[in-house]
């Protein structure tokens, strides 16, 4: 995987629809050797942007048709995603159950408050249950017949949660991903894993018992041909355990430390993370999602007892950071995080990574150096490959924080920004990346050097004196690569 590069994207917000997508991972987006494709299921524009379709089995009409994922999975790595936690209130299986109630043969996939606590709830029960935002994750609804039922609602209200147990909802998850492997699905990522299973008496979140169905589902998948990748954004240890349970795990923990580095120009807490980080990882700045803060902080309740202990950053210096990438977006991120804004997660902060730096395009430029000199699978998300800013006006007019960096781009707005010089330098990054024969060698990192513990040094030493090295300096918020010798310009 050294000289894998991923692409992140929606389909529809880069390129119109997956025929579309197509076209441009075949034409100027060649370089990238993998893609992943956010949901394109049927509807990709629901209430948590393709993360609560009505049928997880169906393309959305309007972005294409299995035929067109397939070719996009011909000749490239191709990530999926799976969405293990819930299913949309719109499903075929939901609207069955609320029409026939006990009666429906999918009546035992939903998750209601009895099923996970048979002898009632306490209060002491329900404070314990982790949840990415306020209030309890219980939803009541109204069967045809008049019932009441009590339903697990992680997410939003519109998005309910499956009984993993439940034979029919095996079933369900084995059909997807069968039809993924048939359709040319490489890499299947499993979108809010660690909510999967209730477990009484806990947080709800990453408990023994979800490990043991993760490593179930994953054997599955990887029967079926499929690697897999776990989506969790907890606390630093669970990411050094998941490296080892699973095929891929994210690097959630690398964006804030970049950012907190180049804003205090103290590369102290990123180093020591880079000596501990593993290397099957997917190496992040930015995502569809926003920027974590919980990635670097101390087990705040996310999680069982086995991962206690400080973040990788202090409390203090979190909350400087929040402030300081606030301040750098002037205040568009403050708009767009928290309760400010419809958000699913509430300990992420929403912006684009440029605007996180202040618009400073080459210290941009130098953080995707680091990027994509680390060892792990680097995966740059659209806006940020085209060096989007801050959509305040698709804020505005949504409401969803997350939307501000989720911009819908038209094509003469791609054709523009791939002529950026910004944006060139940012690919000739990719091509490095991906062609230089140093990056089969072996990856080093320098001790920090007390005459300039602003800097950074790290790089490859590969077959026949192959070498790559970068100097990142984040007190000028600049960095250098050396390739076999020669200075490059980041």
């Amino acid at each position: 995987m050294g000289h894998r590069v991923e692409l992140l994207t929606y389909a529809d917000r880069l390129a119109g629809d997956l025929p579309g997508l197509g076209r441009l991972l075949d034409g100027p987006l060649h370089l990238f050797s993998g893609v992943h494709v956010l949901p394109f299921f049927d509807p990709s524009d629901g209430a948590d942007a393709g993360f609560d379709p009505d049928d997880h089995r169906t393309v959305d009409p309007r972005l294409g048709d299995w035929a067109d994922v397939r070719a996009i999975g011909a000749g490239r790595e191709l990530t999926v995603d799976l969405i293990v936690n819930h299913v949309s209130t719109r499903s075929p299986e939901f609207r069955s159950f609320l029409a026939e109630g006990a009666a429906s043969p999918h009546a035992g996939m939903f998750l209601t408050l009895d099923r996970v606590f048979p002898g009632g709830a306490t209060e002491a029960d329900l404070g314990r249950i982790y949840r990415p935002r306020p209030g309890l994750p219980l939803t009541p609804v109204t069967l045809a017949d008049g019932t009441r039922r009590i339903v697990w609602t992680t997410f939003t209200d519109e998005q309910v949660d499956l009984d993993v147990h439940d034979p029919a909802t095996g079933a369900y998850l084995d059909e997807l991903l069968a039809r993924f492997a048939e359709h040319g699905v490489t890499t299947v990522r499993l979108d809010a894993a660690g909510y999967a299973v209730k477990t009484p008496g806990t947080s709800s979140f990453m408990t023994a018992e979800t490990r043991v169905f993760l490593a179930d589902l994953t054997a599955r998948a990887r029967a079926l041909g499929l690697r897999v990748l776990v989506e969790v954004h907890a606390h630093w240890r669970l990411t050094l355990e998941l490296a080892t349970t699973s095929d891929l795990t994210y690097d959630f923990a690398l964006p804030p430390l970049v950012l907190d580095a180049l804003h205090t120009g103290d590369t102290a807490p990123l180093h020591h993370w880079l000596t501990v980080r593993p290397h099957n990882v997917v190496t992040v700045l930015d995502t569809h999602d926003g920027i974590g803060v919980i990635d670097v902080g101390a087990n705040a309740g996310h999680g069982d007892a086995e991962h206690p202990g400080p973040g990788l950053l202090p409390p203090e210096r979190i909350d400087a950071l929040v402030e300081r990438l606030h301040t750098a977006t002037g205040g568009v991120s403050r708009r767009a995080t928290g309760a400010a804004a419809s958000n699913v997660d509430l300990y992420q902060v929403n912006t684009t990574f440029l605007d996180a730096l202040g618009g400073d395009v080459d210290a941009m430029l130098a953080a995707r150096a680091l990027q994509l000199v680390l060892p792990g699978t680097p995966q740059l998300y659209y806006v940020g490959l085209l060096m989007g800013r801050n959509d305040a006006a698709l804020l505005d007019r949504t409401g969803v924080g997350r939307d501000v960096n989720r911009h819908h781009y038209a094509p003469d707005e791609v054709t523009a920004a791939l002529a950026d010089p910004a944006v060139v330098r940012l690919l000739a990054l990719v091509e490095l990346r991906r062609t230089h024969p140093a990056f089969d060698g072996e990856w080093w990192l320098a001790p920090t050097d007390p005459a300039e513990p602003g800097v950074l040094r790290t790089g490859w030493r590969g077959r026949e004196g192959s070498t790559v090295t970068l100097r990142f300096d984040t007190v000028a918020r600049r960095a250098t690569l050396e390739v076999d010798g020669q200075r490059r310009a980041v």
